[in-house]
């Protein structure tokens, strides 16, 4: 492995990132002129943008044949979102959040957990050494988020007060902003999806390991950065909602999309890291509710609990590295 790869890795981040966020800005800004209100456009249009990065690494690693990317950079991106990103913006300030959340959204985000451990390794059940998600899979989970989308329709509806302004562009600025931010997510993934091949190669790494933790903490900055400045302005609704919706986003939308293109064969070691995702996820969950016997009914996440989450996404690196069977081949 030589410079040039990381240098195109990281480039290929910086890309995908500043492209979604141009295509966010861009899309938001015609929809703005079609008259759709503000929140269904902060739900959608701009949820969608931040699990472009997934979306854009698992379709071309699908397409390139890179199996292990599509499922680590979706599982590993979650686990990024539940530990990393809601432990350092629950650091910064206690977070607290509304009922709705933890009571519909979060237990949504659990859910899909074990449906996507059913589809993935349901061939097994009938007796096949290898499992795959197929386009019937991927067209389940893209029902679901069909459905799960107009959930938000119908919350949005509800809660018309719940609104971001978002400053209109010009039609000719909002074309550029959209072709410009698709383009650079293509080359981007593109690059990001070569370099990070390249890397598991060079350091004996499996394409799995890769893309739990390099490439998943990478395509997770856009979610890492909207909650941190959110948890800065004490926030807390668009940081935890921001991190719970692109856990379904990713899963739904993501590997929907990724499977109805092209099947996916699973690799059955991913099992131990939907086991932690679930795991993590059901004391996150947990930790809100212990918030409500020591504060009149109020969902915190307080500070301590932050850490905890913290250590347990380091100690679940430390596990992984150590036993990826590419680096204990190297030791």
């Amino acid at each position: 492995m030589d410079f040039m790869t990381i240098f195109f890795l990281i480039i290929g981040f910086v890309l995908l990132i500043k492209g979604a966020d141009y295509l966010v800005d861009g899309a938001s800004a015609v929809a703005k002129r079609f008259g759709i209100p503000d929140i269904i456009i902060g739900l959608t249009v701009v949820s969608m943008g931040t699990s472009a990065p997934e979306l854009v690494v698992s379709v071309g690693s699908a397409m390139k044949g890179s199996t292990g990317l599509v499922f680590a950079n979706v599982i590993g991106s979650n686990i990024s979102n539940t530990c990393l990103i809601l432990g350092v913006a629950g650091l910064i300030v206690p977070l607290v959040v509304q009922s709705t959340t933890v009571k519909y959204e979060l237990p949504l985000s659990i859910l899909i957990i074990p449906l996507l451990f059913i589809l993935s390794n349901d061939a097994m059940l009938w007796g096949a050494e290898t499992s795959t998600l197929s386009r019937i899979d991927g067209f389940i989970l893209l029902g679901l988020f069909v459905g799960f989308l107009y959930y938000v329709f119908r919350s949005a509806k509800n809660n018309p007060e719940e609104v971001e302004q978002i400053d209109p562009l010009p039609a000719w600025k909002s074309a550029i902003f959209i072709v410009g931010g698709i383009a650079a997510l293509i080359i981007g993934g593109d690059w990001v999806v070569s370099s990070a091949k390249d890397i598991a190669k060079a350091f004996g790494m499996t394409e799995r390991l890769v893309g739990l933790t390099v490439v998943a903490v990478g395509t997770s900055l856009p979610e890492l950065a909207t909650s941190v400045v959110a948890a800065m302005k004490r926030n807390s609704d668009i940081a935890i909602g921001n991190v719970v919706g692109s856990n379904i986003f990713n899963v739904l939308l993501v590997l929907g999309t990724s499977a109805a293109i092209m099947p996916t064969n699973y690799e059955l070691a991913i099992n131990f890291d939907l086991y932690f995702l679930m795991a993590v996820s059901f004391v996150l969950f947990a930790f809100f509710f212990v918030g409500t016997l020591r504060k009149e009914s109020l969902y915190t996440l307080d500070r301590w609990e932050a850490a905890l989450l913290l250590v347990a996404i380091i100690s679940y690196f430390t596990y992984i590295i150590a036993n990826d069977p590419g680096v204990a081949a190297l030791g």
